[in-house]
């Protein structure tokens, strides 16, 4: 039986958008340290004044479609 069938909806949205954002942020800051040649690329490309906020709010909307898709796969789909 999937133990998924029996959470709510919300609950399995919340745990796949927050596993998603934790791991595709550590990535995609991992990443930019090794484009950007140190930890100083990284912080101009992603954390400035001017960068911050977009980054922030692209990885929040995009751990928030992968948790509705995933929820909705899990809950209603697979059998």
């Amino acid at each position: 039986m999937n133990p998924y069938k029996n959470q709510s909806f919300l609950k399995l949205t919340v745990r796949f958008a927050l596993i998603f954002f934790v791991v595709v942020t550590i990535l995609k800051i991992i990443i930019s340290i090794f484009k950007n040649s140190g930890v100083s690329g990284m912080i101009a490309e992603y954390f400035s004044a001017e960068t911050w906020m977009p980054f922030v709010t692209i990885q929040l909307v995009m751990a928030l479609v992968y948790g509705l898709l995933m929820a909705g796969y899990y809950k209603f789909i697979k059998k």
